[in-house]
């Protein structure tokens, strides 16, 4: 498939994002993106041709892979690519709602339509909320598919056809185990950077608010005594 379009959306919300954003971004695109497409793509590329069991049994080839892949960690990555970027759609579409809103009116109605304050601010923290998620649910289901992140080199399968227990041999276990690290410690990474972001954001205005409030009370106690 073509990654393009989670380029370009990539590249459009990085316009709307704080600094630390933008180090998500980056590692997002280079450290997942392009290591799926470059190299990890190819090594999962044949996984069921080369996955060998000691039997001819019809059937229990098939039966023995379905059963320790029940879904391919690649394509688990890439699902995991996508949902952990698509919440970031929620902001381009805000901010696209506020410029179609100035055109509508004819008029300034935002000191700028990609600041992040008001509605746009609610919609980010969600959007980082919803990232956060589905990284932690992601991680978890890649813990329970493949047994604690491990990638073993000989497999036994008793299920039927099977007439027996027969040993399976997966492909390069340790190479898809190296990327399967990769793949951990890279959703590790971008789980701080949410929370981080997260709180910052949140810390900000909260401070912001709270100046704001002072300064309104100052003002009103110095009406008072004139």
């Amino acid at each position: 498939m073509s990654w393009g379009f989670l380029r370009d959306l990539l590249s459009g919300v990085n316009k709307y994002s704080t600094g630390i954003g933008r180090i998500w971004i980056a590692i997002v695109f280079i450290f997942r993106l392009l290591v799926y497409v470059v190299a990890a793509e190819n090594v999962w590329k044949y996984e069921h041709d080369e996955f060998e069991c000691n039997t001819k049994q019809p059937g229990c080839e098939n039966v023995c892979f379905d059963h320790f892949f029940p879904v391919s960690q690649i394509r688990l990555w890439a699902l995991q690519l996508i949902t952990v970027s698509t919440p970031s759609l929620l902001v381009v579409f805000h901010v696209a709602y506020r410029e179609n809103r100035e055109k509508r009116h004819k008029q300034k109605l935002y000191r700028s339509t990609g600041k992040i304050d008001g509605g746009l601010l609610c919609t980010y923290l969600i959007s980082l909320i919803l990232k956060t998620g589905f990284e932690i649910v992601f991680l978890v289901l890649f813990y329970k598919l493949y047994n604690g992140f491990e990638v073993p080199r000989l497999v036994q399968c008793d299920m039927r056809p099977c007439p027996n227990a027969v040993d399976c041999y997966i492909s390069k276990p340790t190479e898809k185990m190296i990327f399967l690290y990769f793949l951990v410690a890279t959703s590790g990474v971008c789980i701080v950077l949410n929370v981080s972001e997260l709180s910052y954001l949140i810390f900000k205005y909260s401070i912001k608010c709270y100046m704001k409030t002072s300064s309104k009370k100052q003002h009103s106690s110095k009406s008072d005594c004139h």
